[in-house]
């Protein structure tokens, strides 16, 4: 059984690697997007009518034009890079939220909100385009699937971790156990997220200037987000989902002008009108 286990891991993790478009990061996916897409639009349905979607029509009308903006931008590289069908399966919507949670999200195949508590860091409509960006990377890379790929693969090598210690004593059983757990969380889990959100900053960044946003403002984005935050002290950056503001202040800082050349090289296939 431990056998069997252990070649499926390896087999899922051939067969499903491919590449992150613009970035080149191999990734490990083998959740489709008939698998994933369904769920993913009914559940957001359902968060729209269970939430308050935001009276005010200027700035909805504002999140919406940048939504399309970009989501345009995204379209038409998909369109103009063999990735015909992936385009075609994106279903773009872009709600605002009357929350005061400073928050947005995208969900796999375009399903965009952003709550109005996000609204003061992201200032003026180039810092709208800066999170917009950012959140339709993670749907663009496919980082739900992914995440939901590797968490499969865990529990595989949670139950070969059980069967191999299924003869040892239960105090040894426990280090083992506890042992994967930690090791999971910390050396794969956390910094595969933080690698996502990195990963989202600089695709986002270059969805931004090939939409005709200025990216300098994805960089004040986090510098306010880092005022407000102040001298609330946040946990270490190897215990978080996120990496630190100030890392990504220097991290969008250091990648502006390979953005710019990126969004020059695609930009010839993904005019935006």
């Amino acid at each position: 059984m431990k056998k069997v286990i252990s070649l499926t891991l390896v087999l899922l993790f051939v067969i499903s690697c491919s590449t992150v478009p613009i970035t080149g990061r191999k990734r490990v996916n083998f959740v489709s997007d008939a698998e994933i897409l369904p769920a993913s639009f009914a559940q957001y349905e359902s968060f729209l009518a269970e939430n308050k979607i935001s009276a005010d029509v200027g700035m909805t009308n504002e999140i919406q034009s940048v939504g399309m903006r970009i989501s345009k931008a995204v379209d038409q590289f998909m369109r103009s890079n063999n990735m015909v069908s992936e385009a075609n399966s994106y279903r773009w919507e872009f709600n605002l939220i009357d929350d005061p949670t400073v928050n947005a999200w995208c969900m796999p195949g375009g399903k965009v909100v952003f709550y109005t508590g996000i609204l003061p860091i992201c200032d003026n409509t180039d810092g709208i385009a800066a999170v917009m960006g950012h959140e339709v990377a993670h749907a663009f890379a496919k980082h739900g699937q992914e995440r939901m790929s590797t968490g499969s693969l865990l529990q595989l090598g949670g139950t070969a971790v059980a069967l191999g210690t299924a003869k040892k004593d239960p105090k040894a059983q426990q280090i083992w156990n506890t042992a994967f757990g930690l090791g999971a969380q910390f050396g794969i889990m956390l910094p595969f997220s933080r690698s996502h959100e990195t990963e989202a900053d600089k695709l986002g960044m270059v969805f931004m200037i090939m939409a005709g946003y200025k990216p300098e403002e994805a960089v004040n984005v986090w510098i306010r987000m880092s005022e407000r935050a102040g001298a609330n002290q946040a946990p270490p950056e190897f215990m978080s989902t996120h990496p630190s503001n100030q890392t990504r202040i220097q991290n969008l800082k250091a990648f502006l002008p390979e953005a710019i050349k990126l969004a020059e090289k695609y930009s010839a296939s993904t005019t935006v009108n």
